[in-house]
């Protein structure tokens, strides 16, 4: 029997300041997004999920800061999504049916490595 662990699904995409969704499209994406959650919820896999706002600094290792947020490849973090999955496989599998992916984004999933207390 496999054990359970802990996964972060990192969703990316790639800014485009010249889309504008219309109302319609806004509440279509309401909904995936819900139903994606809200799946993962009644599987008792969801633990937790934070959509990423877009005011931020960075700080960088001389310590100073800057305004923003990091793009790095044409994109940014828009949110993260810690699920319960037996396998990487598993939690990849549900990373799989992310909205992110229908805005042309990307899922990073990674395992989750306890901090020593």
């Amino acid at each position: 029997m496999e054990t359970e662990q802990l996964f972060m699904m990192l969703f990316r995409y790639t800014p485009n300041p010249d889309y504008r969704p219309t109302p319609e499209e806004m509440e279509q994406m309401k909904l995936d997004w819900g139903s994606f959650i809200g799946n993962l919820a009644m599987k008792e896999k969801l633990d937790s999920t934070h959509q990423l706002g877009f005011e931020g600094k960075q700080i960088l290792a001389d310590s100073s800061t800057s305004d923003g947020m990091l793009i790095s490849e044409n994109s940014i973090v828009s949110g993260n999504m810690i699920v319960k999955a037996n396998s990487l496989e598993e939690a990849v599998t549900m990373a799989k049916d992310s909205p992110i992916l229908m805005m042309g984004g990307s899922v990073e999933v990674r395992n989750i490595i306890p901090m020593g207390r």
